[in-house]
């Protein structure tokens, strides 16, 4: 799925982000919720206007499987499993939503990045998480 250099490029990337999980998630959720309100029916636990607290907690999690994810690139689908699961059989998350989340992903990490972020390796980051979207939406069927 990934060339070696895409892998470099996602591994490069996840390595400036790492350990900064948490900002980086919360401002992705504040942003998708923004862009596209209709993403906050799946995220009713965190009420009609989440706190900081709550948007730090939930995008702390969104990214530490980002994380798994980056770990496993060579497995996604065993290292996602438990997590395709929970959103196709517990939350039923409508997968059109999945590319509404890269796409405020890739924004995020545009604007914290700026200059370090490339073009090569956005392509990569979009080609990854597509891939992440795919094994999360598996088990829709």
């Amino acid at each position: 799925m990934l060339s070696a250099e895409e892998q470099a490029h996602i591994a490069q990337v996840w390595d400036l982000i790492a350990g900064h999980e948490a900002p980086f998630g919360a401002e992705l959720l504040l942003r998708l919720f923004t862009v596209y309100p209709s993403t906050k029916l799946y995220f009713q636990h965190l009420g009609a206007f989440p706190d900081e607290v709550q948007l730090l907690s939930h995008g702390q999690r969104m990214l530490q499987a980002v994380g798994v994810a980056v770990r496993h690139l060579d497995n996604l689908r065993a290292a996602l499993r438990p997590l395709a699961d929970l959103h196709a059989h517990v939350l039923r998350v409508d997968p059109a939503n999945f590319p509404l989340l890269i796409q405020c992903f890739q924004v995020v990490l545009a604007s914290h990045l700026q200059g370090e972020f490339t073009v090569e390796m956005q392509a990569a980051w979009d080609k990854f998480l597509t891939g992440v979207a795919i094994v999360l939406t598996e088990q829709h069927r």
